[in-house]
């Protein structure tokens, strides 16, 4: 006889043989042995999890000869007659190439005719959302109403394609994938019924592989057999399913937590000389990773873990490595695996990934250096104010100590809204201001209304909309406002150094934020011109010979100098 594929002979007969689905075969079992069993069901669930094998085995327990029973026999002729294929009262049928409504219609016009060698007539339809629409209302009918003799079991995986009022009419069992440690069990089963000896952890790597399906884990495991030369080795497993040793693993792991670029590329290297798929091989690093922290957050959880065998590398690594660390890595290696999609260098775009991780630590310090340093200046530049605010503050005290007192005007100094602008610092301002300081804040102002708004802080935006920088020195600037409680809001503390850390990254340079209301800075602006034009004219009439001598002659209050 020809040779026939592992899960081809190794197709489970009972519900036993089922593994990783006792949610289903026990429901099914305890309706079967109370003859409760619908007259429409429908599996669904990934590929080789035992939807068709359960369908079959359910077609030989309604239909055995010691019915009813929770197992079929096996061994009377109506079972046996259903393995073979004998008996066409038990009909399978793929949807994928008789997907039409004549097909269709075909059985509706069939299943009005009494089975002839069992007691149902049991159709399988296998894949059953490639019908068409055309074929899914002519089956309508015939799935809710069927004669007593017929059973429908319809199959597919991929169930959301399926019309609502099919389901609605069937009993709807979800098949899940089978776990590594269920695979491994049913592998060592048929390993023992083949005579052929296998390392354990090779089982596992194909387990791993084979991600949940059953008939892929035996298909991988029938490839391995037929490579490997009588003993099923771990090499061999991974030569077969494109897998990379943990050993491998250890060592890139071992590079990047040390962030040795060098150690992790040449063990790199030394999986793309072996053959090994780069997608492939960044799925395997990812769930090391993922495993890693899983370990970490539940020790006591060995069984949760995916792809790795804790060893005493990968304890260490997942006692050592910070968890935020492990969260970025996984995070960069999920980007790289997302870019890898659409590219035709896969290879690069998995060394680059390496690379930045090395390199990751290091940005990391170098940006919290950089950050401290800006931090620091800002706090001296704001010293600095503070020193020349107290200055201005003292020198215009004593002005007005020596000035006689005048009536408090309402429109003078104060605010209404109780906010009073800052006129000693905003006279060194003026005094100071250089055209080079307005023009870069000016020209930086787009961006920093944008940057707010990145920051989600559009109120903070439409608070400067009515703002205009008027003036600036090396360490400070004037931002007028329209009213009085805008210059109050912006002056709040949060606000103001949120404005004035844009600035700086910004322009490279720290300014303080004097904020002004525009009727205030029109008179602080005003007596500041008036002062600079005062001064000039008192020097240059102590610098006239003439009119000191006009003075000497008549007294200074009878002298009135004319341009």
């Amino acid at each position: 006889m020809a040779y026939q594929a592992l899960y081809r002979v190794f197709r489970p007969q009972t519900f036993a043989d089922v593994v990783g689905q006792e949610h289903i075969t026990k429901t099914l079992q305890n309706a079967l042995l109370q003859q409760k069993f619908s007259h429409a069901y429908l599996f669904s669930g990934p590929r080789g999890t035992g939807k068709t094998s359960a369908a079959k085995i359910l077609a030989k327990a309604v239909n055995c000869e010691h019915a009813p029973v929770a197992e079929p026999c096996n061994e009377c002729s109506a079972c046996k007659g259903i393995t073979d294929g004998s008996i066409s009262d038990v009909i399978e049928i793929d949807a994928a190439s008789n997907n039409g409504v004549d097909e269709i219609r075909d059985i509706r016009d069939k299943v009005k005719y009494a089975p002839s060698s069992v007691k149902y007539k049991v159709y399988i339809i296998d894949e059953v959302h490639m019908l068409s629409i055309g074929a899914f209302n002519a089956l309508l009918k015939t799935l809710e109403e069927p004669p007593k003799h017929v059973i429908f079991i319809l199959a597919t995986t991929e169930p959301h394609k399926i019309p609502l009022t099919i389901i609605s009419r069937c009993q709807r069992f979800d098949f899940k994938r089978i776990t590594g440690e269920s695979i491994v069990g049913r592998l060592a089963t048929v390993l023992q019924a083949q005579e052929i000896e296998a390392e354990p952890q090779a089982l596992a790597i194909i387990a791993r592989a084979a991600e949940g399906g059953m008939r892929d884990a035996l298909s991988l495991m029938d490839q391995a057999i037929s490579f490997s030369n009588g003993l099923l080795t771990v090499q061999d497993a991974l030569a077969i399913t494109g897998s990379v040793s943990q050993s491998f693993m250890t060592d890139i792991v071992n590079g990047l937590y040390h962030k040795n670029v060098a150690q992790a590329l040449d063990s790199l290297n030394q999986v793309f000389q072996s053959g090994k798929d780069p997608a492939r091989f960044l799925e395997d690093l990812i769930f090391y990773y993922r495993d890693m922290l899983l370990y970490k957050t539940a020790p006591n959880l060995e069984q949760i873990l995916d792809r790795v065998q804790v060893d005493e590398a990968f304890q260490r690594f997942a006692e050592e490595i910070p968890a935020e660390t492990i969260y970025e890595t996984i995070d960069i290696l999920n980007k790289s695996q997302q870019e890898m999609k659409w590219t035709n260098h896969p290879r690069i775009y998995l060394e680059v990934a390496i690379v930045k991780l090395c390199q990751l630590e290091a940005q990391a310090k170098e940006s919290a250096n950089q950050d401290q340093v800006n931090l620091l200046q800002k706090k001296i530049a704001m010293l600095e104010s503070k020193v020349k605010e107290l200055a201005a503050g003292n020198v215009g005290g004593a002005a007005k100590a020596n000035a006689p007192s005048k009536a408090p005007s309402r429109s003078g100094g104060g605010s209404r809204n109780g906010f009073k602008p800052a006129t000693g610092r905003i006279q060194e301002v003026l005094k100071q201001a250089t055209r080079g300081d307005l023009e870069s804040i000016k020209g930086s102002w787009a961006q920093l209304l944008e940057a707010l708004r990145k920051q989600n802080k559009v109120s903070h935006a439409a608070l400067l909309t009515d703002s205009e920088p008027v003036a600036a020195a090396s360490s400070a600037f004037v931002l007028k406002f329209k009213y009085e409680i805008h210059c109050k809001m912006a002056s709040d503390e949060p606000v103001k150094q949120n404005l004035e850390q844009i600035i700086l990254d910004l322009t490279g340079k720290s300014y303080d934020m004097l904020a002004v209301p525009e009727e205030e800075w029109l008179k602080i602006r005003e007596g500041f011109i008036r002062g600079q034009k005062n001064d000039e004219e008192g020097s240059e009439t102590q610098d006239d010979p003439f009119i000191e001598e006009a003075k000497k002659l008549v007294g200074p209050d009878l002298v009135e100098i004319k341009e």
